[in-house]
């Protein structure tokens, strides 16, 4: 599978995400949910995995053209009313950057699948101190993506100030272990 160049620039993919992709299947199906411009979702299929990519926003959709017609699939949804758009999908991994929607959390958890991993990064109470979201209801309470993710084997977890672009973020790298791998070696 050979790279798409995205038509703009993109930011650089999270160093969150970089960092935990080697525990995806390789080849694997990534969901990478609330994608905006594709940022993940470029970098991904750069990597070789197939992507879904799904985003509200048709004006962020548009610049996933190349990558749609390199053979991912573009996903137009509302994620935050009527049904969840992927009920009864399972993926190798789902990737989350920057976006929470707490009624949705435990469908973006369900949706790994046997031996796929979650990799959640977004914004955490004590952001509203140096930026935005400042709203309680998009900054993850302590624990939370732990407690989320409470029926996966956390590999990672980090609740904290980053200094870099200065941001208070909750991440994690879980794995739904396959009861065919014994034992586990999620690699660090």
């Amino acid at each position: 599978m050979s790279a798409v160049t995205p038509p703009a620039p993109l930011h650089p993919p999270s160093a969150w995400v970089q960092r935990w992709a080697h525990l995806i299947t390789p080849g694997g199906h990534v969901l990478d949910l609330a994608c905006g411009p594709g940022r993940h979702a470029y970098w991904l299929h750069a990597q070789g995995f197939a992507v879904t990519a799904i985003d509200r926003a048709p004006e962020a959709l548009a610049s996933l053209a190349p990558l749609a017609a390199a053979g991912a699939e573009v996903l137009q949804a509302e994620l935050e009313d009527g049904p969840w758009p992927l009920a009864g999908r399972r993926f190798d991994a789902v990737v989350v950057t920057n976006y929470l929607w707490r009624p949705r959390l435990a469908e973006v958890v369900a949706a790994v699948g046997p031996g796929g991993v979650l990799v959640y990064e977004t914004f955490a109470l004590g952001n509203e101190a140096v930026g935005r979201p400042s709203r309680p209801e998009f900054l993850l309470r302590p624990g939370e993506l732990l407690r989320a993710a409470a029926d996966l084997r956390v590999v990672a977890y980090e609740d904290g100030f980053l200094e870099e672009h200065p941001r208070f973020v909750q991440r994690i790298a879980a794995v739904r272990e396959s009861p065919t791998e014994l034992p586990p070696r999620h690699r660090l």
